[in-house]
């Protein structure tokens, strides 16, 4: 831990702050914890479609520091919002509670209580580094951090196995408190990307046990930079254009007498197309298609990192970006005059030219592009997206190899 802590050493100064703000500076943090930020690398919405994701863990995070409190609730304190409490004796879902922080973290203490956890008090402070609402995916870290930090702090029951909580069993604890207690469609790749930290390839063929491997990667020693630009418009309210996603991908799916467009070949999709369109609409079909050519794409592209060619993996990268530009079409929300990701995408490819790659990044509708410069050119890259998208858009990121974890403070 000892990396991850030198890492967000100025974080945990911040929220031992506001932990005595909040709580009282009698009492001293038991633990603190960190969880990072995520960037899908190649696999743009395969994985609830059964398919197969690229992703990284990034150094951004969520961080902050914990204490038992002898209460029947949780309280959280974190920088720059309202504080909030949820009480123990009640961890179902609640109506009320749907979008909130309040449902994630009554969400992960149900389960932790489920697998025989004994639920105590706990109060909790926290900073994040991770820009909300920018596509890497807070709503995730945070997940992760309540399930390590509580996991930390309470006594494990018989049913517990000794250790730590296994990343994928914590990540799809985080998807099922996604999808019931916060009223998020979601896959389960922020999620898995964020507890397993480095650079690794997702199988979703399984939903519920998905296979991982992972590998020791630095586009850096490539001679590249990880580049993700915020384009001045948030997703934050546009849930519904994310759960369209799967639901018309879905649609097609069904249409076959699948659930999962893993389970359809192309072949079938396109022999069908005029029916398909005809019943399901044009966007529908369009995005049946950008699965199967993403799909192909994300597996052609981690064969291309094994082999460190940074050459070929360009190329397929902006062959993705095209797919889910005309394809997928999460760029921006159809019958919106709002073209901000667009217009970033377009200013990232011109200043670029041929020696690097942009995509949208993550879910899409706003957020970030991801963009892969040689590392000469990076600095006149963000300074030119800077220029014309604000201060501070561009941001380069490196990949960390840790991923959401607490430990015992001294």
């Amino acid at each position: 831990m000892e990396a991850v802590e030198a890492r967000v050493r100025p974080q945990l100064e911040a929220a031992r702050a506001i932990f005595a703000e909040a709580f009282g500076a009698a009492t001293e943090p038991a633990c603190a914890f960190a969880a990072p930020a995520r960037s899908e690398i190649a696999g743009n919405h395969t994985d609830h479609e059964g398919g197969s994701v690229v992703a990284c863990a990034i150094d951004c995070a969520l961080a902050g520091v914990a204490a038992p409190n002898n209460r029947d609730e949780i309280r959280v304190a974190s920088e720059g919002f309202a504080p909030f409490a949820v009480d123990l004796r009640d961890l179902d879902p609640r109506e009320d509670e749907l979008g909130t922080s309040a449902a994630i973290v009554r969400a992960m203490a149900s389960q932790l209580a489920d697998l025989g956890f004994a639920p105590s008090g706990a109060d909790i402070a926290l900073t994040s580094t991770i820009p909300s609402g920018g596509g890497l995916s807070s709503s995730a870290a945070f997940e992760l951090a309540m399930g390590r930090v509580l996991e930390a702090l309470w006594e494990r029951g018989a049913l517990v196995p000794a250790g730590e909580i296994d990343p994928t069993t914590l990540a799809l604890m985080a998807k099922e408190a996604e999808n019931r207690w916060f009223g998020k469609p979601c896959g389960l790749m922020d999620q898995l990307a964020i507890a397993l930290g480095g650079v690794s390839l997702m199988d979703f063929e399984d939903p519920s046990a998905p296979k991982t491997s992972s590998i020791d990667l630095s586009f850096e020693d490539l001679g590249y930079d990880l580049v993700l630009v915020k384009v001045g418009a948030s997703h934050d309210d546009l849930t519904h254009e994310y759960a369209a996603v799967p639901r018309e991908m879905q649609a097609v799916a069904r249409a076959f007498g699948k659930e999962r467009l893993s389970d359809v070949a192309e072949e079938e999709v396109l022999a069908k197309l005029g029916e398909l369109r005809a019943d399901l609409g044009d966007r529908a079909v369009l995005r049946a298609l950008h699965f199967f050519v993403e799909d192909d794409l994300v597996l052609r592209r981690w064969q291309a990192l094994l082999e460190e060619d940074m050459e070929r993996f360009l190329a397929l990268t902006n062959r993705s970006g095209a797919s889910s530009a005309m394809f997928l079409q999460n760029v921006s929300v159809a019958g919106s005059a709002d073209q901000a990701a667009m217009v970033a995408l377009a200013l990232a490819t011109l200043e670029l030219g041929e020696a690097g790659a942009a995509r949208i990044h993550g879910g899409g509708f706003g957020g970030t592009i991801q963009a892969f410069t040689p590392r000469e050119a990076t600095s006149a890259f963000c300074r030119r997206m800077d220029e014309e998208l604000g201060e501070s858009s561009a941001c380069v990121y490196r990949v960390v190899p840790e991923g959401a974890c607490a430990w015992r403070l001294p």
